[in-house]
């Protein structure tokens, strides 16, 4: 069978993006066996004792389960604290309960580059000058239990 390679691109639809993501995720698996599902969330929020949110974390597991740390954010003035050291702790116990051994993120230099230090993680790669006068430093992490 010949394939042509006359194409067009165009705006994603949702139905695109399913197609795309499932594409990935074939080629993927039939490369390296899934361990766990497709996404497993690990979102959680810390609040207050007014019961409002000071803080908070999206992250999940993947197919091969590594720890995949999206957003970790805490309100700047409960920075310093000890809060987002907890949030992070838990997130990443409650990954190796479920099979995690490595955990991996990027953030910026004026974000939280001495946090993610302190808190065990190895700096792995940076893009330099991005955004302009700045870094972006992509970190990983061995978990043990």
């Amino acid at each position: 069978m010949e394939i042509k390679a006359e194409f067009t691109i165009e705006p994603c639809e949702k139905e695109n993006i399913k197609k795309i993501v499932d594409g990935i995720n074939e080629y993927n698996l039939s490369k390296v066996p899934a361990l766990a599902d497709i996404w497993t969330r690990l979102e959680f929020v810390a609040k207050n004792e007014n019961g409002t949110e000071i803080g908070g974390i999206l992250a999940g597991l993947g197919y091969w389960n590594g720890l995949e740390i999206k957003i970790l954010w805490v309100k700047e003035e409960y920075r310093k604290k000890g809060i987002g050291t907890k949030i992070l702790k838990h997130t990443e116990k409650i990954a190796i309960e479920k099979g995690a051994e490595i955990s991996m993120l990027d953030t910026f230099d004026f974000q939280a580059e001495e946090f993610y230090l302190k808190n065990g993680y190895k700096p792995i790669g940076e893009i330099k000058g991005f955004p302009k006068g700045h870094r972006r430093i992509y970190f990983s992490k061995q978990l043990t239990k």
